[in-house]
């Protein structure tokens, strides 16, 4: 009796308390938000008598409660079989989620033709963060050894190639048109969009590549005036991972892609080898190549143009800066009307516009939480995103192998990379990229690629523990 209650003991202590305590609070707010949500719509149709008792909020609250469930099952799995798994990461993960799946089903019934209305936007949004915590439960119980990832580097180094073809194919053939080449493929109603999934190829085979490499790299062999270069044959599969940023940049045309592919290689390369210099080099070549991309793309002039626009200014606009206002300029122009009309606090869910910016619930998500939740819920959603930050980083500087490190600094980096592109080009700080928000932004293909990272973070943060508390 006293070994049974001993052990009973031991495995409530060893329960995963925090990350239970941490899921409560996003639950309440899911609920909250969707009820509130309910009760405004159901009190706009004219149809339904504005009395609470007939109100279908138990019927509405079914797909949130069904998420909330979900949830709690993955925590529960990882209770019995991931138990020293990091336990902050889930609940903010969730969160946001839950977040996007609210969102989406607010947006989509109210948007404009041709693309909408979507009554089972919402539907289709929680769908695919469904797969994507079955996805992420997958990936922890198939990386049991994080290392054979870095065995099979060039593997994934072809595979970056191979899911970009299509694309560059397509890109090559259109490269007189001055928009931006989607990179998309089509299985019959599915669209895939390689992009999402080439991040973590790149951030897997840079990786095991600097891991493999990183003294060599980090001491230097040529010198090229004041830099000491590494061999060619280190340099030359980086650059190789470079090309798949110029290609994205110059022939594919999709801004966004080029700029996380290369930001990826400058915060991978520094961390692995600490070497300012390697970082102002790249720097310099990206201000090149930029300055190049302008001169001869009409797609990248198209986009600086609209950060150039000055729309503060509206009732002395001229002809021509009014008919960039409502063409080229539009999205962010209307972006912007949405940030400046969400004031401090928010029109509050449901009783905004954010339906006047075309592609809300995509590239432009960003600015219908603008609306909705005002400059506060801005800085909570940022603030999210940061501790999400944090905890990757964290996991990163814990790993026990050099491979972990930096894996998790890579994937990590794409949260805070593409977060950093898509809100500022939002706001009209950077040009305007199809890089979708992660969470909040519709779109199955991101929401998987998302939840994949967080499952190879999850299972990183539990090998270490295991590995640090001498468990085999």
């Amino acid at each position: 009796m006293a070994q049974m209650a001993q052990r009973t003991s031991g495995a409530f202590r060893q329960y995963r308390w925090k990350e239970l305590g941490l899921l409560l609070l996003p639950g309440v707010i899911l609920l909250l938000l969707m009820t509130q949500l309910l009760i405004i719509r159901s009190s706009n149709d004219t149809t339904t008598v504005n009395n609470l008792r007939n109100l279908p909020i138990l019927d509405g609250l079914i797909p949130i409660l069904g998420f909330i469930a979900a949830v709690l099952g993955v925590h529960f799995v990882l209770n019995i079989f991931f138990r020293k798994a990091d336990q902050v990461l889930l609940p903010l993960v969730a969160l946001l989620s839950g977040l996007g799946v609210v969102m989406m089903t607010r947006l989509g019934p109210d948007i404009p033709a041709p693309n909408g209305p979507i009554p089972n936007l919402g539907s289709k949004q929680l769908l695919w963060v469904l797969l994507g915590l079955a996805i992420c439960l997958g990936t922890m119980f198939l990386l049991r050894n994080i290392g054979w990832l870095s065995r099979y580097k060039y593997t994934w180094l072809l595979f970056c190639f191979a899911v970009l073809a299509p694309s560059v194919i397509r890109g090559i053939i259109t490269f007189k048109n001055a928009d931006p080449t989607r990179d998309t493929l089509g299985f019959g109603p599915l669209n895939l969009q390689p992009s999402e999934f080439l991040k973590i190829g790149v951030a897997i085979f840079f990786a095991g590549y600097l891991n493999d490499n990183r003294d060599i790299l980090a001491e230097g062999h040529y010198r090229l005036g004041p830099l000491r270069l590494p061999p060619l044959r280190q340099l030359g599969p980086m650059l190789s991972m470079l090309g798949i940023g110029l290609m994205s940049f110059l022939i594919v045309r999709e801004l966004g892609l080029a700029l996380l592919v290369y930001s990826l290689f400058l915060c991978m390369t520094y961390v692995a080898t600490g070497k300012k210099s390697y970082v102002l080099v790249s720097l310099l070549a990206f201000v090149l190549l930029a300055l190049i991309g302008y001169s001869l793309l009409p797609y990248v002039q198209n986009r600086f143009a609209t950060v150039a626009f000055n729309p503060a200014d509206w009732a002395h606009l001229t002809p021509k800066e009014d008919a960039f206002a409502t063409d080229k300029g539009l999205q962010v122009y209307q972006g912007l009307i949405n940030v400046a009309s969400g004031g401090i606090l928010g029109n509050g869910l449901g009783l905004g516009y954010p339906v006047r910016v075309p592609v809300i619930d995509s590239d432009m998500a960003f600015t219908a939480y603008a609306d909705e939740f005002g400059l506060v819920g801005l800085f909570a959603i940022i603030g999210i995103y940061l501790l999400i930050v944090h905890r990757g980083f964290r996991i990163a500087a814990e790993a026990t192998d050099p491979f972990s490190k930096l894996l998790a600094t890579g994937l990590t980096s794409i949260f805070a990379l593409q977060t950093l592109i898509i809100t500022a080009g939002d706001l009209k700080l950077l040009p305007l990229t199809g890089i979708p928000l992660p969470y909040l932004s519709n779109g199955g293909n991101a929401i998987l690629a998302n939840f994949i990272i967080v499952g190879i973070l999850l299972r990183i943060s539990h090998n270490t523990a295991v590995e640090r508390e001498g468990i085999y």
